[in-house]
């Protein structure tokens, strides 16, 4: 095979993208006419147009999860009057760059979405290569997900104790009146999930608020009575690597913002949401290795070993900084150690099992086994984790006034954030120590307020390491240091902006 029908064939056999690239109905009989009273349809496939190719094909680019999407399912027919009790009322048109969405509000108020198991990318790609090849590339890209791996999480979630949604498979009428407009096409004879708009988490009260990203962290920067909760975003952070879900940036989360506790601070729990990069699979071509261990590196493959775990997780690397360094390699360790035992055996089969027949014929006992190997060696990948953040962690203020506290010791640094006028532990806002072994650097960010930065050496010599960096930030801020303050430099500027604490989170 030559060098040009090599690329014909990875490109998808056109220089100009496809027209008629999806299914045209999820049924395999589509030519019968579905009967206005049924209920549900049999030997339907969330898009079968991914199995078309050949060995050959599939050795170069990759395999994927193909199969599981050419594979006949069972589903309910959706009906916008008995989906849920009561019946549910539409709403607005949504949907990130791949999917198509529509909110749905059901008859007790809760608000709910409905969106297409397929996706398409062209969205996401820039107009001036929108008819060329590389749409075809990128939606063909789309098998290396596994359409039903978002049915697996709820059971794994919930007994990990990580809020979660609770999706539905269904299958949309091409006839039904809810989704005959151009915005909605894509759901007419198509597979899709409806779910509940925000994770739920039955163990836990009801938030007085439910946020996106932009507001949760733009809420933490301004005032020191918004906290994360940071061993929750931990346990769920773990969980996401766990699963093997790496698209997990700041669009992918909402917040529950608490009524404040008796001490006036208001915590902030994490929600995640979108589960379709669960278990994914892009490496076993010649092509999809080349993507995922040298292009696109955080794409990376589900299997029983956790192959780049910092790639993996780099996706969420804006929330860690800033709403996971509080937590010391004991409180990694001990939530990886919990997750271990809340996620038996018992719990991965039943969760494995919600898989469709057909599909967990081809995908079941080896995702089980996979479940089972990553489940053990949760510690390790905890501590993997742990020591990328520690080596430069960031530590901010407000944007009002705080008073940070430098304890240089011969074997650590302790830096602690009180609030500007107090000295008692209620108006402790952060404390943590830093091993020299683990940290090269720590950032520290004073945002506004005039705020006051204080050294002290506790060993016999000045101490060096870790350095650490300190930006004012807005304000009038005041440096008080000790006698050669080694290792230390202050700065009353902001951070640069790229790297800025209270840089807005892009969702």
């Amino acid at each position: 095979m030559n060098a040009g029908a090599l690329a014909t064939l990875l490109l998808g056999g056109a220089g100009c993208v496809r027209q008629q690239f999806f299914q045209p109905d999820a049924r395999l009989d589509a030519a019968a006419p579905l009967p206005a009273a049924a209920d549900s349809v049999r030997r339907v496939t969330a898009g079968r147009q991914y199995a078309r190719h050949g060995g050959l094909y599939n050795a170069l680019v990759g395999r994927h999860h193909r199969p599981s999407w050419a594979a006949p399912v069972s589903a309910p027919v959706f009906a916008m009057s008995t989906a849920k009790p009561g019946g549910l009322q539409a709403g607005k048109v949504g949907g990130g760059f791949n999917s198509t969405s529509l909110n749905l509000t059901g008859a007790d108020g809760r608000a709910y979405v409905i969106r297409t198991v397929d996706k398409d990318p062209i969205r996401a790609t820039p107009m001036a290569v929108r008819g060329t090849f590389l749409v075809n590339v990128l939606r063909d890209n789309v098998s290396s997900t596994n359409p039903y791996a978002a049915l697996l999480v709820p059971p794994m979630a919930r007994a990990a104790g990580v809020p979660h949604s609770s999706p539905q498979l269904f299958y949309v009428r091409p006839d039904d009146p809810t989704f005959q407009t151009d915005s909605l096409g894509h759901f007419r004879g198509q597979l899709a999930y409806l779910e509940e708009k925000v994770a739920q988490a039955p163990q836990l009260p009801t938030p007085a608020a439910v946020v996106n990203s932009t507001k949760a962290f733009g809420s933490v920067f301004d005032s020191p009575a918004r906290r994360f909760d940071q061993p929750a975003l931990l346990r769920a952070r773990l969980l996401d690597a766990w699963l093997g879900d790496w698209d997990r940036h700041a669009g992918q989360w909402s917040w529950a913002v608490d009524a404040p506790t008796a001490g006036g601070f208001a915590p902030i729990r994490p929600l995640p949401k979108d589960r379709d990069m669960v278990i994914y699979r892009l490496d076993d071509g010649v092509l999809g290795w080349l993507i995922g261990h040298v292009a696109i590196r955080h794409w990376v493959s589900f299997g029983p070993r956790y192959k780049s775990p910092v790639a993996q997780l780099s996706n969420g690397e804006y929330l860690d900084r800033r709403a996971l360094n509080q937590l010391t390699r004991a409180d990694f360790q001990a939530t990886a150690r919990d997750l271990q035992r809340r996620l038996p055996d018992s719990v991965l089969q039943r969760a494995v099992r919600r898989l469709p027949p057909a599909v967990y014929a081809l995908e079941g006992p080896r995702t089980l086994a996979a479940f089972q190997a990553r489940r053990d060696h949760l510690p390790a990948l905890a501590e993997t984790f742990y020591r990328n953040l520690a080596r430069q962690p960031r530590i901010a203020g407000t944007n009002q006034a705080e008073r940070f506290e430098i304890h240089r010791y011969a074997d650590s640094t302790v830096v602690a954030v009180y609030r500007a006028a107090g000295t008692d532990r209620g108006s402790l806002l952060y404390q943590r120590a830093f091993l020299a072994k683990e940290t090269r650097r720590i950032q520290l960010e004073g945002l506004g307020g005039d705020d006051v930065f204080m050294e002290e050496n506790h060993s016999s010599k000045a101490q060096a390491r870790p350095r650490i960096r300190i930006y004012g930030g807005v304000g009038t801020d005041e440096f008080r240091a000790a006698t050669g303050h080694a290792g230390i430099r202050f700065a009353q500027e902001a951070a640069p902006a790229k790297g800025a604490f209270d840089k807005v989170p892009e969702e």
